[in-house]
């Protein structure tokens, strides 16, 4: 299930609920003879059923869905203004679907800024114009709800982000791996397409790899996989982006670099890499093939596979090389 199916299900499901229990508020009202208070439980009950109907609509684009804010914002005023203009200080109750539902469906901090706007002067008018415990109990009550429900969506919002992360990062190296390659590539791709600005990039690897295992190892040539990325970090330029292909080859993505940039950073990295001290190896060298974004490069692939048969080039001419693969030139 993708991030936009599951947030249409649990959109749906909340407006869902949310709309069954008002609704069963206005018949209560309405049995008992309460009929200001079946006209406000129907009109909030109409606004979150307004709700379902717009999540399904929007279905295809729940994380760009703006509505959702206009309607919790009617909602909630609605409450608050009954509140205000009707005596019967029960009607707090009815916050509580909302304030879950404003977590719910609305970004974190979105949804604790709105649910502080319905508290704060219900708040106030309960301590003005009702007995002062059970004032105060109606205000701890809703208050604790808020802070559960926030403290619970934060923690969700932190294990999804984990779980993103984990799934982008090399945890050996902390570089971004190569499934998540192709989709940043892309969107350098079209952004550059947009754009006119230039897309560059460069693939290196490790020299005589298979003597470096011979001689200390495959866990010192892992170590040196991991310092050595370490030391890239200190390379590149900020927006660079530093991906793991395997336990021998990196891979970056150089935004708005033309042809001349990519060279001298290509050759930066060369010289930083073989004048360096690695423990346990000593001296180690890479190949380097880089490439800049043509015209006719509109997919992952083309720039993939021009950086690394110009590393293939490189590497043909002897240990420690960098080689530059031209494509079209780029017109804005």
């Amino acid at each position: 299930m993708t991030e936009t199916q599951l947030r249409t299900c649990t959109h749906g499901i909340g407006y869902g609920l949310a709309t069954l229990f008002i609704f069963m508020l206005a018949l209560q009202n309405l049995r008992y003879g309460f009929y200001e208070l079946f006209y406000l439980a129907a009109t909030l009950a109409g606004l979150t059923l307004i709700g379902l109907a717009y999540t399904i609509l929007c279905r295809q684009r729940q994380l760009s869905a703006k509505g959702h804010l206009l309607l919790l914002i009617g909602l909630n005023s609605g409450l608050l203004a009954a509140l205000v203009t009707l005596d019967n200080a029960g009607i707090i109750h009815w916050a509580m679907p909302l304030l879950v539902l404003n977590l719910l469906i609305l970004p974190l901090r979105q949804g604790v800024s709105l649910s502080l706007l319905l508290l704060l002067p219900a708040s106030a008018i309960l301590l003005f114009e009702g007995p002062l415990i059970d004032a105060i109990t109606r205000i701890a009550g809703l208050f604790i709800l808020l802070t559960a429900a926030a403290l619970y969506i934060w923690h969700y919002d932190h294990m999804a982000q984990s779980a993103e992360d984990l799934a982008i990062t090399d945890p050996v190296t902390g570089a971004h791996n190569a499934r998540f390659l192709d989709e940043s590539l892309q969107k350098e791709i079209s952004r550059a397409i947009a754009t006119g600005h230039p897309l560059s990039v460069i693939n290196l690897s490790i020299d005589y790899v298979d003597e470096l295992v011979d001689l200390h190892g495959r866990n010192s040539l892992q170590t040196l996989y991991q310092d050595m990325t370490g030391q890239l970090f200190t390379v590149i330029r900020a927006g660079d982006t530093l991906y793991t292909l395997n336990d021998t080859e990196f891979f970056l993505i150089l935004p708005f670099t033309p042809e001349e940039g990519v060279r001298v950073i290509a050759e930066r990295i060369r010289r930083t890499i073989s004048e360096h001290h690695w423990p346990d190896i000593g001296k180690a060298t890479v190949s380097i093939g880089c490439t800049t974004r043509g015209n006719g490069d509109t997919r992952t692939d083309a720039l993939r596979n021009r950086a690394n048969q110009a590393m293939l080039n490189a590497r043909k001419r002897g240990s420690d090389s960098v080689w530059f693969s031209a494509g079209e030139t780029v017109t804005a």
